[in-house]
């Protein structure tokens, strides 16, 4: 009997972006606590979103289905619906993880771009890459993840805005 999976490419390639302009928490301002990757930061400002606004998790999840022929994450949580208003977006990326594997697919790596000023990357890194890794349920060694400036220049660089880029590759699971 045929496998089922046999008209699947072997590999897809998925590329997620996000970016979230940056203000103080209310009542000055529309940020949000500042989340990356699953892990907090003390910081004076935070995204702005609709859900926790952890854009590394957002642009994750953009990779991920992008990889698979699915919508975006606007699509399949849109800011209009009151139900993700404030939703920690490991919940996202766990939806993206099934989706990709009911398609047939498993991730063969996770390379990710964080790019802002400040807070500074490096002291967490590893429990970055390690929440990824856990809520994709694959090896530390899968996930890579790097923290870049912007060189003060536009509003990523100066420190209204933090913006992110992954490339993810999948294989036919099969």
């Amino acid at each position: 009997m045929p496998d089922a999976t046999e008209h699947l490419p072997r590999l897809r390639i998925g590329h997620g972006y996000d970016l979230h302009r940056l203000e103080p928490a209310p009542p000055a301002g529309k940020g949000r606590p500042f989340i990356l990757a699953g892990v907090p930061f003390d910081h004076p400002v935070g995204p702005v979103g609709h859900s926790d606004g952890d854009a590394v998790y957002h642009a994750v999840v953009d990779a991920l289905l992008g990889a698979i022929g699915l919508p975006d994450i606007g699509q399949a949580f849109p800011d209009t619906d009151p139900a993700w208003d404030g939703q920690d977006s490991a919940h996202f990326v766990e939806k993206a993880r099934e989706a990709m594997a009911n398609h047939g697919y498993a991730l063969v790596n996770l390379d990710v771009t964080v790019i802002c000023e400040r807070p500074k990357l490096s002291p967490v890194k590893d429990a970055m890459i390690a929440n990824i890794a856990r809520l994709l349920g694959v090896a530390r060694t899968q996930v890579n993840l790097k923290g870049k400036t912007h060189e003060k220049v536009d509003a990523v660089g100066e420190g209204r805005a933090v913006e992110v880029h992954v490339v993810a590759l999948l294989a036919r699971a099969t």
